[in-house]
């Protein structure tokens, strides 16, 4: 498989490369805030631009400064998307003179031998663009003078980055790719697994609460096959933060769950499952999505021969609405079994758009009328009469009654269960629809 070509935004803080990211992305997925540094890790999407694709990356913004403990790790990571990158498109803000730091960071820039666009951006009219000369002084022939927010000379830009990409010549769509979001608490390890899975440090990894604050695309291949990451925030209380921008990050990753292909819930082994871990399972299990659980800090529990059985037991009481998920011990540290979680998410993702043929619900059901009548929230036996399969993703199945009555929660999970392991739907989650016939 081919890779795509990769499209580096760089700049200082608050110069608008997020809003050209999701001008050009064609959605809002990098988050856009006025506070500076919003974006700390690189937020990488497949950007389609007429007939070409290409992977655009936002990064945050090259300059230090004492507000933020991590600046430092976020110019590196910037940098870092500069090198792999195979086109930089530098911005700046039109709406204050060139800094003599930004000449600085150009003329390094200049150094990789990419290709780069100066892109001066808050140009919002033509008696705005007539004052750029000073930005000519970075000795470039082009400058371009646009508004990502009111989409001012967009077109120009895009056209000129289509004429810079070549037409892929792709075995397999760069697009089919499946998506798996990381959810948890703050500090479980999300960032440290996509890194393990990586084989590079690619995110910011800190013991600082809420280091991750934009949820962050990585895109890696595993035998010819195509993950997309999707690194997201520590979800909490939105009433337990003050900062406005964690705020938002917490809502995106809510947000996230309910984009994501399949969903893996990362929990500390040191320390579940706490009320947020139930509160987030209940989340993902809401969603529809296939899921897995991934214990992580596995390497610093003290183990003996029952422990694995006494933890999954642990987990699976507590969180008995997901013992459909399936449960991995990793250590993000070690590496160890981390690159099971591609491989069970390929699994119940498939699991999840799997079909069952109404001849086979029906022998099924049958069965099941027999040996272990269903019965209803009044404790009463009723018959169904058949069942078909409406709807993959989650898989939902219409069960015809004679009456308008609904199966008793316990009966319902019971029902749920010998279906589940009936047809193989480990992984993810059955929805039951009753209708009377």
């Amino acid at each position: 498989m081919k890779k795509l070509t990769k499209i580096a935004i760089v700049g200082f803080p608050n110069v608008g490369k997020s809003t050209l990211f999701n001008r050009l992305l064609k959605e809002k997925k990098s988050l856009v805030h006025t506070l500076p540094g919003m974006t700390r890790d690189q937020v990488s999407a497949v950007c389609s631009l007429k007939d070409k694709k290409c992977v655009l990356i936002d990064t945050g913004g090259f300059f230090d400064t004492q507000e933020d403990p991590l600046s430092s790790q976020i110019r590196e990571k910037a940098q870092d998307a500069a090198e792999n990158a195979d086109i930089l498109l530098f911005v700046l803000d039109g709406r204050r003179d060139l800094l003599p730091a930004e000449e600085e960071l150009f003329l390094s820039l200049k150094r990789l031998n990419k290709t780069i666009l100066v892109v001066v951006n808050k140009v919002d009219s033509p008696s705005e663009e007539a004052k750029i000369g000073d930005y000519y002084r970075l000795g470039e022939e082009d400058v371009f003078a646009i508004s990502a927010e009111h989409k001012r000379n967009i077109d120009i830009l895009e056209q000129t980055l289509l004429d810079l990409i070549p037409t892929p010549d792709l075995d397999k769509e760069e697009s089919d790719f499946l998506k798996v979001a990381l959810v948890g608490r703050i500090n479980v390890g999300k960032s440290s697994i996509v890194n393990r899975l990586c084989g590079e440090e690619r995110l910011i990894v800190s013991e600082i609460p809420g280091t991750t604050r934009d949820s962050t695309d990585t895109l890696i291949y595993r035998d010819k096959k195509a993950f997309c990451l999707v690194d997201t925030a520590g979800i909490r209380k939105l009433s337990r933060t003050k900062d406005k921008r964690e705020k938002a990050s917490i809502i995106k990753a809510i947000k996230n769950i309910t984009r994501a292909d399949v969903i893996c819930m990362i929990m500390d082994a040191q320390e579940f499952p706490t009320r947020q871990d139930s509160a987030i399972a209940h989340l993902s299990q809401e969603s529809g999505k296939p899921m897995i659980v991934a214990l992580n800090k596995w390497d610093l529990i003290q183990k003996d021969t029952h422990t694995t059985e006494e933890f999954k037991n642990k987990c699976y009481s507590r969180l008995d609405f997901v013992s459909y998920a399936p449960l991995l011990f990793v250590s993000a540290l070690s590496g160890k079994r981390v690159v099971k979680i591609l491989d069970l998410a390929e699994q119940v993702y498939a699991n999840g758009k799997k079909t069952v043929g109404t001849s086979q619900l029906n022998n099924f059901l049958s069965w099941i009328n027999t040996n272990c009548p269903p019965l209803s929230k009044k404790k009463r036996r009723m018959k169904i009469k058949y069942m078909t399969q409406k709807r993959i993703l989650p898989p939902t199945f219409i069960l015809f009654t004679h009456s308008r009555v609904s199966l008793a929660p316990s009966y319902e999970k019971f029902f749920t269960q010998l279906l589940r392991e009936k047809f193989d739907f480990w992984g993810t989650p059955i929805r039951l629809v009753l209708r009377m016939n």
